[in-house]
């Protein structure tokens, strides 16, 4: 959920030189908390509308229903983000990054915190829903907020050849957020009947989510607020500008960009989220059991993206893009028939999965936004991961379960497919538009 920037060699240095050195070990520990947090918030809610909501919110109708609603409530966040990023730009410049950012992670924790007070359908009726859906929105407002330049850091300070390397460290935020957020769940859904964990158990996730965004918020901060990131931003390598008039001198630029990691974003939600609902509405298997494969899947996620940079500065990042949506359209053709055997299969078909979302997830973050000019970087990169996680992840849990409920699993494997091909098609015009410049 992170934006990568590429700029010009050395700007680090010289800021670095005017203003004190800010290592790459305390950006990366920075970036990697970071990340966490935001992907923790994002995973506890993405659980819960799987385990949860569709009971709590939507009870009258049945648990498919429930579900393909409790989704619809789940794509509001990435609805909300472009949003958020134009409102949270335009508070940077008039107040600064540190009151931006302050109230982003403050909005991002405190709407995740909120869901945990809740009241339920047969407590309050649909305003149940709204009350989510509000609490939804204000997620997505604050991630996007959230975005503080710092991952563009790690990636300025690359030496030579280890541009891939840098750029997947944000990513590891991933596995890292998901496997807290699964072992939280596991724990109360393993020890708790299922009437406590439906009445208060499944709150406690959401409690957490603040601590951990203000631990987050002051790791940020530190560096954020430092005078070599300042110096950064004055030179212009990672200042915002306005976004209508970025997208009316590089929209195409947008679009291209957004549509770079498709087959990466559509993987991601369908492993993570849609794979643990088909597997207890329609597999009969525990919540607890699949929630731990899903957490071994993890750690085979955050050791393919630590891959992904090995191999990225041996092949390029967009050779490596292009090869990973390859496997994963021939992935893709699999899917019905391990996602619909048994336990050993949906395991096989999990490891599998996280995997090649490690191969590319690790790459795909701003992949294309060297194409920005300078003065658009910034803007640019924030608004085409915006619009990537949209169209890519945001409907792909609603989308996989609708069509595989009524037209089978074959589906899945057809939309993911779609995916690929997005990705194959973008990195292929923006090589012509590169050969051609």
């Amino acid at each position: 959920m992170s934006h990568d920037i590429a700029a010009p060699s050395g700007a680090m240095d010289r800021a670095t030189e005017s203003h004190g050195k800010v290592t790459p070990g305390e950006i990366a520990l920075a970036v990697v908390i970071g990340r966490t947090s935001e992907y923790f918030d994002f995973f506890v809610y993405g659980i819960a509308s799987v385990l949860v909501f569709p009971k709590l919110m939507f009870p009258e109708f049945d648990p498919v229903m429930g579900t393909l609603y409790s989704f619809g409530v789940f794509a509001l966040a990435f609805v909300a983000r472009p949003i958020g990023s134009i409102i949270f730009m335009q508070i940077g410049r008039l107040y600064g990054r540190g009151v931006k950012m302050t109230i982003a992670l403050f909005l991002l924790g405190s709407s995740t915190a909120a869901i945990s007070f809740l009241p339920s359908y047969a407590q309050v009726g649909y305003v149940a829903a709204w009350l989510l859906a509000a609490c939804r929105v204000g997620q997505g407002l604050g991630l996007a907020g959230a975005w503080d330049g710092l991952a563009s850091l790690l990636s300025l300070n690359a030496p030579a050849g280890k541009r891939g390397w840098y750029a997947m460290m944000p990513q590891l935020g991933a596995p890292f957020g998901f496997l807290i957020a699964a072992a939280l769940f596991a724990f109360f859904v393993t020890y708790l009947p299922e009437e406590d964990f439906l009445s208060w158990g499944w709150r406690y996730p959401f409690f957490c989510a603040f601590a951990v965004n203000v631990v987050a918020l002051f790791a940020r901060l530190r560096l954020v607020l430092s005078p070599a990131y300042s110096q950064m931003l004055e030179t212009r390598s990672l200042a915002p500008a306005p976004v209508f008039e970025m997208i009316r001198e590089q929209g195409w630029n947008v679009l291209i960009g957004a549509f770079a990691p498709l087959a990466s974003f559509a993987l991601f939600h369908l492993v993570t989220i849609f794979t643990l609902c088909w597997a207890t509405l329609f597999t009969g298997l525990d919540a607890r059991t699949f929630l731990i494969i899903e957490m071994v899947g993890a750690l085979f996620l955050a050791a393919a993206i630590v891959a992904s940079g090995v191999i990225a500065d041996r092949i390029g990042r967009r050779t490596l893009l292009g090869w990973s949506a390859g496997a994963i359209a021939v992935y893709s053709f699999f899917t019905p028939w391990l996602l619909g055997g048994g336990v050993t299969a949906q395991t096989v078909f999990i490891l599998i999965g996280f995997t090649l979302l490690g191969l590319t997830f690790g790459q795909s973050s701003g992949s294309l936004t060297s194409n920005f000019s300078s003065k658009y970087r910034y803007t640019g990169a924030a608004l085409t991961s915006d619009l990537a996680w949209l169209v890519g992840a945001g409907f792909a849990p609603f989308v996989a379960l609708g069509l595989s409920s009524h037209f089978g699993l074959f589906t899945v494997g057809g939309y993911l497919i779609s995916g690929a091909i997005c990705t194959l098609a973008s990195l292929f015009i923006n090589r012509q538009l590169v050969m051609n410049d």
